[in-house]
């Protein structure tokens, strides 16, 4: 499966067993900074999010932790019966999804890529707090290399950096207005 394939590429951080069933893992945690984005890859588009993670911490000293989502469905789906269990039982305390719990004291602009198209990972985006900006392949069929497929869809690794600094609330520090 695909799952395995590319888990068997990245390698497994201690304690992803669980996450990978449930749809999502931290994959790698960036470094020390007070400026720091989240990102989130899908399938083969985690490696053009690492390389990103990286570019961004060397070239603009920002941190990025590093998602693998393993599936935007499931995380959805999970999602959706918490809250029809807390819609259903108002008397029990309300229980917040998956997704949910992993970003709830996570402030910083969230950045999801994948090779499919962006209703992908829209799927969860009721449930993602602040700034959260998807990146897929969303247009008419191609054909072509993936390199160029993700140029051509700006999905690649320079896109996503440039998502996450235009994320940031202090975005005029990389893209300054001139009047």
């Amino acid at each position: 499966s695909a799952v395995l394939t590319m888990t068997a590429r990245t390698g497994m951080p201690a304690k992803a067993a669980a996450g990978i069933l449930r749809g999502m893992y931290p994959l790698r945690s960036g470094g020390k900074g007070k400026v720091r984005v989240q990102l989130m890859g899908s399938g083969t588009i985690l490696r053009e999010v690492l390389a990103a993670a990286d570019l961004l911490e060397e070239k603009y000293s920002i941190p990025a932790d590093v998602w693998s989502v393993t599936s935007f469905s499931e995380l959805r789906r999970e999602a959706l019966n918490v809250e029809r269990e807390n819609l259903l039982h108002p008397d029990k305390a309300p229980q917040l999804p998956f997704v949910a719990q992993l970003f709830k004291d996570r402030t910083q602009p969230i950045i999801a890529a994948t090779d499919n198209m962006r209703l992908v990972p829209d799927q969860i985006r009721q449930w993602m707090p602040g700034r959260y900006v998807t990146l897929g392949t969303d247009g008419f069929g191609r054909s072509d290399g993936r390199a160029a497929l993700r140029e051509h869809f700006e999905v690649d690794r320079r896109f996503v950096v440039l998502a996450a600094l235009k994320a940031l609330p202090n975005m005029q520090l990389f893209f300054p207005c001139s009047n």
